[in-house]
């Protein structure tokens, strides 16, 4: 029996105001204006601001003035930014729990992979673990269409807030370039990374 797909849309009623959440709990240092949010969470305008005032309801964010946004920064006109609300009495009970989120989208993300493929190897690794200047932030060894494997990927970054390079190779070309030391699969393996699937041996 196949596992049930998690959506954070179903626990929290809009997926607009999920991304938005996710968004602000996970770059609490960060501002941003609404057509900045509309770009990040791929959203519609109108939508954004609606869930916005939702959240400035119950005390999530905050609604600045934009000469503040940057120091050193100029603006021609002040505008309105929102940030994290750090103070906000759930914040970190929040946080904690859209990193719980991120986990189980990750789980299904792989499962989907999986099932559409013969994969062999999958691990998570550059942005998810916190090392950015790694290449890539998902490793994929095995076969699987690359429509499949795109669209897959995609509905994924939709429900987080930034784009994922990802890299598939056949096992064959893996062992290759892992036999002569290959700079870019060394830097990989020889870093931080979560390990979901291995069936090398």
């Amino acid at each position: 029996m196949s596992k049930k797909t998690f959506k954070v849309e179903q626990m929290f009623g809009s997926k607009t105001r999920a991304r938005l959440m996710n968004l602000f709990l996970q770059h609490p240092q960060e501002a941003f204006f609404v057509r900045e949010l509309t770009r990040r969470i791929d959203a519609q305008l109108n939508s954004v601001r609606r869930e916005l005032k939702n959240l400035l309801e119950i005390g999530l964010i905050e609604e600045k003035e934009g000469d503040q946004r940057k120091k050193g920064g100029t603006l021609a006109d002040k505008k309105k930014y929102y940030t994290a609300n750090t103070d906000f009495i759930l914040f970190e009970d929040l946080r904690g729990l859209f990193k719980k989120i991120s986990i189980l989208l990750k789980q299904n993300l792989v499962q989907e992979i999986d099932e559409k493929g013969d994969i062999h190897y999958f691990a998570f690794t550059g942005r998810f673990v916190d090392t950015p200047e790694i290449p890539t932030d998902i490793l994929i060894v095995g076969t699987i269409k690359q429509a499949d494997l795109s669209k897959v990927i995609g509905k994924f970054e939709a429900e987080i807030p930034y784009e994922i390079n990802y890299t598939l190779m056949p096992r064959e070309e893996f062992l290759d370039r892992r036999q002569v030391a290959d700079k870019f699969l060394t830097e990989i393996l020889g870093n931080e990374k979560v390990v979901m699937i291995d069936r090398m041996s």
